[in-house]
């Protein structure tokens, strides 16, 4: 019988298609797969790295720093399969970036708005921070466990939950 192998141990993250040192360890985030092309033509030397399923990433240079995007598909649970597996090969700093519904009507079509909180109410952000902790909680520098929070989760080598 073969001993089972770590998703951790150099192989290819199975969703994602990716393994160490395919991607930066800055990783920009859209939902959709096709907007990944659109944010690659602004980096120096793009190259299209994988595409399976909903996720499609591409590594290249932004003003001489290495920087991935990756696409995440639609919602929470496909977003945290992306997130956990990207850091599972490096990736440090993810930045989310797309569209969302808005509950303010002054809020319109093509606003450009920078998000301090959302609404947990989609069943995944739970299995990593109660309910009870938001991140309208936290400020840039804090983390869950500034605040008291001392869950259950073991902490990732990325250092967990982050700040705002």
């Amino acid at each position: 019988m073969s001993e089972k192998k770590s998703m951790l141990d150099g192989e290819k993250q199975y969703h994602i298609q990716l393994k160490e040192g395919d991607i930066a360890d800055f990783v920009i985030l859209p939902g959709d797969p096709g907007r990944v092309d659109f944010i690659a033509q602004h980096f120096d030397n793009p190259k299209e790295i994988a595409f399976n399923r909903e996720y499609k990433t591409v590594t290249g240079t932004y003003e001489g720093r290495p920087v991935s995007v990756t696409s995440t598909g639609i919602g929470c649970p496909s977003a945290a399969i992306a997130i956990e597996e990207l850091a599972n090969i490096g990736a440090k700093t993810l930045v989310r970036i797309g569209t969302s519904g808005a509950m303010q009507e002054h809020t319109r079509v093509g606003d450009f708005v920078i998000a301090n909180g959302a609404v947990r109410q989609e069943g995944t952000s739970p299995q990593y921070m109660p309910m009870a902790v938001s991140y309208t909680h936290l400020r840039a520098h804090e983390t869950p466990e500034q605040l008291g929070w001392r869950g259950g989760r073991e902490k990732k080598k990325w250092g967990g939950g982050g700040g705002g």
